[in-house]
């Protein structure tokens, strides 16, 4: 059941995408809001029972609603199962502004690239060159194909829709509560980005370890274990340094923005990211996900018998 799952809601995604603007993510972040307004007097117990409040009644909606249609019906379980992972999972939610960013840069749009890389990013990127929209579109792309699918697998494997669902929204929290780039968490955001950073240890290494073992493998472990500490997030620094490593590109370093330069570590080593790169990461992401699913499909027939 979890193989048929996981294909039908990649292919219902692929048909249908949910937009981030749906009335569902919206409801929700009215209520985490609510909540927050509420129960925010800036102490570290206000963020652990916001936090509860906002994710253990959608799980146990989500496990009931699942015990309910498995005692029922196998196909009532295996809908319910897609329909969950329908709202977890989120390809179309960021791959449009990839697609935009690629077509700019192969027109040689600067302009359009970097509108659209800045209306993704949520920060200015008018002074990018083409190779760094290239390196910082590829490292939001890498990041956000964990964030909104590997993960998002990898717990509906261990947990089935509970477990989907339940890293959906720890993402989410972790993002709104914890601070925006996950480092600026104050005393009422602290558990939601520890508690993301729990969630998401193993699933952050077996993206990292799928990129390698579809990409140059050597490479993208020897970037893993000596850039990845460097990164400012570790766990962002382990996917971003292991795919650098799968491609052969360089990724981070130095960033011309408004403010100046913004100096990075270096994460990988090659060639300077082009368009050419980005189709390449594209390929990397989808291989990966191949891998997986082929994987869990010898899981399933290995169960059979």
């Amino acid at each position: 059941m979890t193989f048929l799952s996981l294909v039908g809601a990649l292919l219902l995604e692929q048909w249908r995408p949910l937009r981030t603007g749906n009335r569902l993510y919206v409801a929700f972040a009215r209520y985490v809001n609510r909540i927050a307004q509420n129960f925010n007097a800036g102490q570290y117990r206000d963020g652990v029972i916001s936090w509860l409040l906002a994710v253990v009644p959608v799980a146990l909606i989500t496990l009931i609603v699942y015990s309910v249609s498995h005692y029922v019906n196998g196909l009532l379980a295996l809908a319910w199962n897609i329909v969950v992972l329908y709202l977890a999972l989120g390809f179309r939610q960021f791959s449009h502004f990839y697609n935009d960013v690629t077509v700019a840069l192969r027109a040689g749009d600067l302009v359009r690239a970097r509108e659209v890389l800045s209306r993704w990013r949520g920060e200015s990127t008018q002074e990018l060159p083409a190779n760094e929209i290239a390196r910082v579109a590829i490292e939001l792309g890498l990041m956000r194909s964990h964030r909104h699918v590997f993960g998002v697998m990898a717990w509906f494997i261990v947990l089935g829709p509970v477990g989907a669902i339940g890293y959906r929204l720890a993402a989410l929290l972790s993002g709104r509560w914890g601070g925006a780039q996950n480092d600026e968490a104050g005393a009422f955001g602290l558990f939601a980005k520890r508690a993301f950073e729990i969630i998401d240890w193993l699933p952050v290494r077996l993206t990292a370890f799928g990129f390698a073992m579809t990409g140059d493998f050597m490479g993208a472990v020897e970037c893993w274990r000596a850039q990845a500490a460097t990164w400012r997030v570790r766990s962002q620094g382990i996917i971003l340094a292991a795919a650098a490593g799968a491609l052969g590109v360089k990724l981070g370093g130095v960033l011309h923005e408004d403010g100046g330069i913004v100096y990075r570590p270096q994460l990988g080593e090659g060639d300077e990211a082009d368009v050419d790169y980005m189709q390449a990461a594209v390929g990397l992401i989808w291989r990966a996900l191949v891998l997986w699913l082929f994987l869990i499909l010898l899981a399933t027939i290995a169960s059979w018998f």
